[in-house]
């Protein structure tokens, strides 16, 4: 595990907990975008949620638990409790990642039609133990969305028309930075910050994707 990082998993939430903020860039439904972050929070909603205050959802749990501001926020219907960690350290550097994961409305990006916003299906958190540079981090979100993807193609995922799923409708990520050693300027998989990274995402999503065929034959 990565110093000054706490992980709660539960049936209610998937928490990650900060001793100091986190450089943060996220597609989050609440606090996304650039920032910084002492928690991060993937709250467990039911499957027809309505989704109309997200941040009021992520509001109340928050303080029901005593958590901390600043934070970032995301909904899934997927089941919290069956979160896939991974940690791994490479090139000096230690990623965790932590996916959760639901498979009900796959998609193909560029094919499937538009789709109403719901709980996101496959939400994936990832701290590395670096200081990268801004740019660095959104390659990494680049690198972790390239191995989501190739999880699901190399389980044989399908859109409903048939086609290998991309992804899901509403899949979301975050990716957050303790700032401190090496600086690192790139986040591509070639890099020594996205290859470790990479290694966490794809064994992380890729035992969801393993859990969820499991339960749901």
């Amino acid at each position: 595990m990565i110093p000054g990082i706490e992980v709660e998993v539960d049936w209610k939430a998937v928490v990650v907990l900060a001793a100091a903020p986190l450089q943060v860039v996220s597609s989050a439904a609440v606090g996304g975008g650039f920032g910084r972050a002492r928690a991060i929070v993937n709250l467990h909603v039911p499957k027809n949620h309505p989704c109309d205050d997200p941040a009021g959802d992520v509001a109340r749990f928050c303080r029901a638990r005593g958590i901390p501001e600043p934070y970032v926020g995301l909904l899934t219907s997927a089941w919290t409790a069956k979160a896939s960690l991974v940690t791994e350290t490479a090139n000096g550097v230690t990623v965790l990642a932590v996916a959760t994961v639901g498979l009900g409305n796959p998609v193909e990006a560029g094919r499937s039609p538009v789709a109403a916003w719901q709980p996101s299906t496959i939400n994936t958190i990832v701290v590395l133990d670096a200081d990268p540079w801004p740019e660095a981090l959104v390659n990494l979100v680049i690198t972790a969305t390239e191995c989501k993807t190739l999880a699901l193609v190399s389980a044989g995922i399908r859109s409903p028309a048939g086609t290998l799923a991309s992804g899901t409708s509403t899949d979301a990520v975050v990716m957050a930075a303790t700032g401190r050693g090496e600086r690192h300027r790139f986040g591509g998989p070639a890099s020594d910050l996205g290859w470790v990274v990479a290694r966490a995402v794809r064994s992380a999503v890729e035992d969801g994707i393993g859990r969820w065929k499991v339960e749901n034959g």
